[in-house]
């Protein structure tokens, strides 16, 4: 079963579709964290903490999907952290960046706030207008480092600001980060290269070619990087569709995965606008 509900209603449900035998893909941040994130970042005191040991987090270009085919409840990531994760993920595999002082910025469409209608997020509101929300208090934050640490990266700190776009769909991620000695812009390119390869979602694309239109009504991932030794920088770039890779294209994936069919099944006729 999916649960698009909000956190402390999947809370509530898991565990009666758990005790009832099915298993459960969740969309929300109700097993995204540890139990004691959650006052600070979701405002409220988890009501079963004992299902969170067992909660598979599963991003699975991330390599941070646990044993899924096993199961029983799977939290599928946010879209924010999917983005900018996939991003970070790329520099640190190819040892372009080191691991502190990363910094992400994201812009996202409104469809991201959900279906539930408010004066922040009408037309009259956000046409022509561009701006960051919940800074250094945005709950994808902490999903961010724990989904690096699940792929394998040591303890890290991010400092992620999400901004609302006056669009409908879609995020832009942008990472910077320090650059490691002797590393250069093509090597930030290659390190992109490998970390796509094989992972039939994810492309590669040159940095100013990373955005919104080839990703929409997509599970696909669009990603570059470019790095600047003189300034000691390397930016990486990720695009997606948060409804999509961001939601419920990536909740279908980690389905497939679940129960051992190929993950692409459902998903590759989503072809969007663009090529």
């Amino acid at each position: 079963m999916f649960l698009c509900t909000p956190a402390e209603a999947s809370i509530a449900l898991a565990p009666v579709v758990l005790e009832a035998g099915a298993r459960v893909v969740d969309l929300s941040g109700a097993f995204r964290l540890p139990a004691n994130e959650y006052p600070r970042w979701y405002g409220f005191t988890h009501a079963r903490a004992d299902l969170l040991p067992s909660a598979c987090y599963s991003m699975p270009e991330a390599g941070a999907s646990g044993d899924i085919r096993s199961a029983r409840l799977v939290s599928n990531p946010g879209c924010y952290a999917t983005a900018s994760t996939l991003a970070v993920l790329a520099l640190l595999r190819g040892e372009i960046i080191s691991n502190d002082g990363i910094i992400i910025d994201a812009a996202s469409g409104t469809t991201g706030a959900g279906r539930k209608a408010s004066e922040d997020f009408s037309f009259s509101e956000v046409d022509g207008d561009f701006r960051a929300y919940r800074v250094l208090r945005h709950q994808h934050t902490p999903e961010i480092e724990r989904a690096l640490a699940l792929a394998g990266q040591p303890p890290l700190k991010v400092t992620f600001t999400p901004h609302l776009l006056p669009t409908r769909r879609g995020i832009l991620a942008t990472v910077y980060g320090r650059l490691n000695p002797g590393k250069t812009a093509a090597d930030a390119a290659a390190a992109i290269e490998r970390f796509v390869a094989g992972k039939p979602f994810l492309r590669a694309a040159k940095p100013d070619a990373v955005r919104l239109h080839p990703v929409v009504s997509t599970n696909r991932v669009l990603l570059g990087a470019d790095a600047d030794p003189e300034r000691g920088v390397a930016l990486a770039f990720s695009a997606i569709d948060n409804l999509v890779k961001g939601a419920a294209g990536q909740a279908i994936q980690n389905a497939n995965l679940m129960l051992g069919i190929d993950e692409t099944t459902g998903l590759l006729n989503l072809t969007g606008s663009a090529p």
